[in-house]
């Protein structure tokens, strides 16, 4: 992850929006008193959003990792699925 200090971070904020977004990295923002943040993009955002949703529901990631396993010659195509 970059780090970049909160002065330069201002003087070059729309370089850093830039950078981030087209490179889908993090810029952790710095200061003296060593209280720093992170930039990230809104998809970045979104995504990480919704993965901590997803792990909030219980037994969601084990039913996750366990579909994950299942061979593809097991599993339903959607648009042939009877309902």
């Amino acid at each position: 992850m970059t780090a970049i200090t909160a002065t330069k971070a201002n003087q070059d904020f729309f370089k850093v929006m830039d950078f981030v977004n087209k490179s889908n990295d993090e810029i952790m923002i710095t200061n003296d008193d060593g209280m720093n943040c992170v930039l990230v993009s809104e998809k970045n955002w979104r995504s990480l959003m919704e993965t901590a949703y997803l792990n909030s529901i219980p037994e969601m990631a084990e039913s996750i990792i366990s579909a994950s396993k299942t061979p593809l010659e097991e599993c339903s195509v959607y648009n042939q699925i009877k309902y």
